[in-house]
């Protein structure tokens, strides 16, 4: 009740600081951008897509950030967006399952055979649906940015087999989908918000967590966990969302340099994304410890087959999950 309350709050006072603030400044309008804590690569691909659009329209644009969770986590960043509040925000797709359905298919356990499955679907209109699936909620998605791999990474021991997950608490995101998934495994899925999940490593109230290698090193997990086991059970992206409001008001020139420097941002990241994950494995291993290992992916892919049933015949989700798999490689028109 006293974290509810407080939370309620900080989003009051963020709403009455941000909002003193004019979106158009000397005839220049400005988008007010929050997000939460995030890897470095996903920082510096926000900065860019705000260098690009004011560079795109002769400084008419600028964006002004509101960093690292100044305003709130995830959900309060998205319902911040969705009131126009700001006028954009940075989160993971699966903070937007509560919101729209659609997006859930993207915590689908081995949804995509690989990165550059995952890169072909993203960047196809495939996704554009899922885009405009909250438009009516007051906001959209405008571009993704690669997130890497989730794969799991525990204290005691590597993963090598899902039975090593038996019995295990493992951190999730609050994603219906994750939980079913580890509950597949084995495991004992307990979601939890990231800020937590240090001190519930070192304290033991959890075993383990999945994530990509940078919660190694920026959250720090490394310290308190050991092995990082490649499973690589998902690939969520990152979704950059705009208000609707934001993105209709704005002249048609403007519009068009958004959505330009939203895709020219994407494209920056996947460059800086992977330079800085080999970056951080480098320093996990030198300044952790950590061991990482490969894993034989196929027992795990068989125990969370049921989800894929599920998501083969859910309605509303049924054909954007035919329409990535036609993009694995070999596929008809993948060749």
């Amino acid at each position: 009740m006293k974290k509810t309350f407080a939370l309620i709050i900080v989003s009051l006072m963020a709403l009455i600081v941000i909002t003193g603030f004019n979106t158009k400044q000397n005839d220049q309008t400005v988008l007010r951008f929050a997000y939460s804590s995030n890897s470095q690569p996903v920082k510096d691909s926000m900065a860019e897509f705000g260098r690009l659009l004011e560079e795109k329209t002769n400084g008419e644009v600028k964006v002004e950030y509101f960093p690292d969770s100044q305003l709130g986590g995830e959900r309060e960043l998205i319902e911040l967006t969705q009131t126009g509040a700001v006028d954009l925000t940075k989160v993971s797709g699966s903070a937007l399952e509560s919101f729209s359905d659609q997006y859930s298919i993207f915590g689908l356990p081995y949804l995509f055979d690989d990165e550059a499955h995952f890169y072909r679907v993203m960047d196809s209109d495939i996704v554009k649906p899922i885009y405009e699936s909250t438009e009516e909620l007051g906001f959209i998605g405008l571009t993704y940015y690669d997130s890497g791999q989730r794969s799991f990474y525990m204290n005691d021991g590597p993963v090598t087999k899902p039975s090593d997950l038996k019995g295990k608490k493992i951190r999730v995101m609050q994603s219906q989908t994750a939980i079913k998934m580890v509950q597949l495994l084995g495991g004992s899925p307990t979601p939890m918000g990231s800020s937590e999940v240090y001190t519930s490593l070192q304290q033991g109230i959890l075993d383990g967590a999945e994530n990509n290698e940078f919660a190694l090193t920026e959250a720090g997990h490394g310290e308190v966990s050991k092995y990082y086991s490649y499973d690589e059970h998902t690939r969520v992206p990152d979704i950059v969302l705009i208000n609707k409001e934001t993105i209709d008001s704005l002249p048609k020139e403007h519009r068009k340099a958004v959505y330009e420097a939203a895709k020219e941002s994407t494209e920056y990241e996947k460059m800086v994304w992977k330079k800085a994950v080999e970056e951080a494995k480098a320093k996990s291993e030198q300044d952790f410890g950590i061991t990482f290992n490969e894993v034989d992916k196929k027992p795990f892919q068989e125990a969370v087959a049921p989800l894929h049933e599920e998501f083969k015949n859910k309605d509303g989700l049924k054909n954007i999950y035919e329409e990535i798999q036609k993009k694995r490689q070999g596929s008809e028109g993948n060749q």
